[in-house]
């Protein structure tokens, strides 16, 4: 059994939270739903009413606090480079505390560099709950029976998901493999580079074997194919859809009450 076939199994072995049961295509939807919005406005508060009531759906999702934090530790590092800019760069208004050059920190542009900040985490917060348990067969049924996407894309789409699993495995074999001759106890930064490029060799002969693979069994054919598990849409994804509509509406809505509501392009 395989890295990513020992993580489905362990998957479907979990017991199925509520967010479970929607479908892939209306996750989708929903994550643009809960997007889309936001970049009507830049402002703080709505994009921090949004992240406190996307935190409390964390129960629906089936993931643990702590898995979801892990998942936005990128994030929530990479969030103040995007606010870093506003800083420094945004236009000046009220009181300006430092200023060199082209580079002005004023009370607007901190506010600003905030509302950016908060924005960023609002944006990648959905994704992570709503695919965070997300099979990809099941995705993939959803994008052909449902979206009514073509065969080939979709099984293409499949092939490349169920692989992305298999490159931290890579990542980690490399560097124990490493660390065992003796090379991989320094020099971090050249040991990354070394290790991604070796990762990207190894991604590009594995999906050249595994097309090859697929067209080898049919999957490129022009023939219509059929789907061994159904997927329709359902109450429940009604249910979702409405729920995200009253995040957002209760977000854009505590912003306009609050007086900070401006669009992007005021």
């Amino acid at each position: 059994m395989t890295a990513v076939d020992a993580r489905t199994a362990e998957a479907e072995a979990a017991p199925r939270a509520w967010l479970d049961g929607v479908n892939p295509v209306t996750k989708i939807a929903l994550a643009l739903l809960l997007s889309v919005p936001l970049f009507a406005s830049i402002d703080a508060t709505s994009a921090l009413v949004a992240i406190v009531l996307q935190i409390a759906c964390i129960p629906l999702t089936g993931l643990a606090a702590l898995t979801v934090l892990k998942r936005m530790l990128p994030i929530l590092v990479f969030a103040p480079v995007a606010g870093l800019s506003m800083l420094l760069y945004a236009e000046p208004g009220g009181t300006v505390y430092w200023s060199f050059w082209y580079a002005t920190i004023s009370d607007d542009s901190i506010a600003l560099a905030i509302a950016v900040c908060l924005r960023v985490l609002a944006l990648a917060l959905p994704t992570i709950l709503l695919f965070g348990r997300t099979d990809p067969t099941e995705l993939a049924d959803a994008l052909a029976q449902v979206a009514k996407l073509p065969s080939r894309f979709v099984l293409g789409v499949l092939a490349g998901t169920r692989t992305l699993g298999l490159f931290l495995d890579d990542w980690r074999s490399m560097g124990l493999a490493r660390r065992a001759r003796g090379v991989g106890d320094s020099g971090a930064v050249r040991r990354f580079f070394s290790m991604a490029f070796v990762l990207l060799v190894f991604a590009v002969r594995r999906g050249t074997k595994l097309a090859m693979a697929m067209e080898a069994r049919g999957f490129g054919s022009g023939i219509r194919r059929t789907w061994a598990r159904p997927s329709r849409l359902h109450p429940r994804d009604a249910v979702a859809l409405l729920g995200g509509t009253v995040i957002m509406a209760l977000a854009i809505g505590a912003a306009v009450a609050a007086g900070t509501f401006r669009f992007v392009w005021s």
